[in-house]
C-alpha cells in the first residue's frame, strides 16, 4: 500500500508505461531521430548561399592569348564552370533558356586590339536572373577577376590602367528578371510548395482515416482493383490542387505583378502532372502509416528535403553533387523549373520537356509502389 502511494513509484510506473508505448510506435520513434539528423546534414552540408562552379557558356569571337588568359582566370576563380565554348549565340541562348547554364559570356571580335589601344573594351555577361541569389555572387566578382587576370599584361600603352580604372569593362545583362525582384522568383515557386505540403498530407491521411474509423473493411470488400481505388481516392483532391493553382496565379498577377511570358497550356500540363505526382506520394504514405499522425510525420519527412533541395529556398547549383542528385529525384525540383521557365522565360515544351519526363517517371514509380502496398493490405 505504501508503494502504491509513493509518488516516485507512480512516476516510474508511468515512465515505464510511456517507454513501452514509445517502443511499440517504432515509426514515430524513428522520425524523432531521423528528422534531426536530416536537418543537420541538409543545413550543414547541402545549403550554400554563395554558390560556386556555376555553368557558363562562352561565345568567344576571337582566340588570342589575352582571351585565353581571361577564360582561365574565370575558371580558376571557382565561380564559373565553362561548359561550352563556341561561336553560336543561338545555342548559348537555348542553354540559358533551358537552365543548362547560368551565364553566357560574350567576348566580341576586336577585343584584344581595343585592349592594346587602351579603349577599354567590354565583355558581356548574360546572367539567368530568375534566381537572383544564385548568380549575384559570381556577377559581383567578375570585374575583379578579369582585372587581376590582366594585371600582368598592363605594360606599354596599358600601363596607365594599372593603378586606375580597369583595362576592360564587364557589362552584366540580367535576363528574365533584370530588376532582381525577389517576388518573381518566390511567388511562382510557392505554387509548388503549397501543392506539395497540402496534397501529400491530405492524401496521406486518406487511407489511415479509413483504418482509424473502422471503414477499411468496407473499402476492401468492394470489387475494386488497387488502381481503381487509388484513382477514386485521389481524384477529388485534383480539384483542390486546381483551386490552389488559380488562387496562387491570380495573386501572382494582381498582387505581386509577376510577369507571365509563356503559354498557359504548358503550365497547366505541368501543374496537372505535378498534382498527380504528389497525390501518388500521399497515397503511398497512406498505405504505410498506421495512423493519421504517422501520415503527417511521413509528409514532413518528404516535405523538408523537397523544400530545401529543390532550389526554392537556396540556390540549386550551390549544393554539393550528392544533394543535387537527391534534388533531381524530387518532383518539386522539376516543377519549379517548369513554372519559372514558363512564367519568366517564356519557355515552351521544347525547353521543359525533360522536366515533364522526370516528373512522369517519378509518378509512375511511386504509383507502382502504392499499388503494391495496397495489394498487401488486401491480402
Amino acid at each position: 500500500m505504501k508503494a502504491v502511494l509513493d509518488p516516485m513509484g507512480r512516476i516510474i510506473a508511468v515512465f515505464l508505461k510511456e517507454f513501452i508505448q514509445m517502443r511499440r510506435d517504432r515509426m514515430t520513434f524513428a522520425m524523432m531521430l531521423a528528422v534531426p539528423v536530416m536537418q543537420l546534414l541538409l543545413f550543414g552540408y547541402a545549403i550554400n548561399i554563395n554558390p560556386r562552379h556555376l555553368p557558363a557558356a562562352v561565345i568567344a569571337q576571337e582566340q588570342t592569348p589575352v582571351v585565353r588568359t581571361l577564360l582561365n582566370a574565370l575558371r580558376a576563380s571557382g565561380y564559373y564552370d565553362l561548359t561550352l565554348r563556341g561561336d553560336d549565340p543561338r545555342q548559348a541562348e537555348e542553354l540559358l533558356a533551358r537552365g543548362d547554364v547560368t551565364f553566357v559570356i560574350v567576348i566580341p571580335s576586336g577585343f584584344t586590339e581595343k585592349l592594346y589601344r587602351g579603349q577599354r573594351p567590354q565583355i558581356l555577361i548574360e546572367a539567368d536572373a530568375t534566381d537572383p541569389a544564385a548568380s549575384s555572387g559570381a556577377v559581383a566578382q567578375a570585374q575583379a577577376i578579369l582585372t587581376r587576370a590582366l594585371r600582368h599584361d598592363l605594360t606599354g600603352p596599358l600601363a596607365r590602367f594599372a593603378p586606375g580604372a580597369p583595362a576592360a569593362e564587364v557589362v552584366v545583362h540580367p535576363r528574365y528578371n533584370p530588376e532582381a525582384i525577389t517576388q518573381y522568383n518566390i511567388v511562382p515557386g510557392l505554387l509548388g510548395v503549397i501543392i506539395t505540403m497540402t496534397l501529400v498530407m491530405i492524401t496521406g491521411m486518406a487511407m489511415t482515416r479509413e483504418v482509424e474509423r473502422g471503414t477499411l473493411e468496407n473499402l476492401l470488400a468492394m470489387p475494386a482493383r488497387p488502381l481503381e481505388v487509388m484513382i477514386g481516392k485521389v481524384t477529388p483532391y485534383i480539384g483542390v490542387g486546381a483551386i490552389q493553382t488559380v488562387i496562387v496565379l491570380a495573386a501572382a498577377h494582381y498582387l505581386f505583378r509577376v510577369p507571365f511570358t509563356g503559354d498557359m497550356p504548358v503550365l497547366a500540363a505541368g501543374v496537372a502532372l505535378f498534382i498527380v505526382a504528389n497525390l501518388a506520394v500521399g497515397f503511398t504514405f497512406s498505405t504505410i502509416a498506421r495512423s493519421q499522425l504517422q501520415a503527417m510525420q511521413l509528409t514532413f519527412f518528404f516535405f523538408l528535403p523537397s523544400l530545401l533541395l529543390s532550389g526554392f529556398m537556396f540556390p540549386f547549383r550551390g549544393m554539393p553533387g550528392w544533394a543535387q542528385a537527391i534534388g533531381e529525384v524530387l518532383p518539386l525540383t522539376h516543377f519549379l523549373r517548369i513554372v519559372r521557365g514558363v512564367m519568366l522565360k517564356g519557355a515552351g515544351m521544347d525547353e521543359t520537356g525533360r522536366e515533364f519526363l522526370a516528373m512522369l517517371a517519378f509518378t509512375l514509380v511511386v504509383a507502382f509502389v502504392a499499388m503494391l502496398r495496397y495489394r498487401r493490405t488486401l491480402d
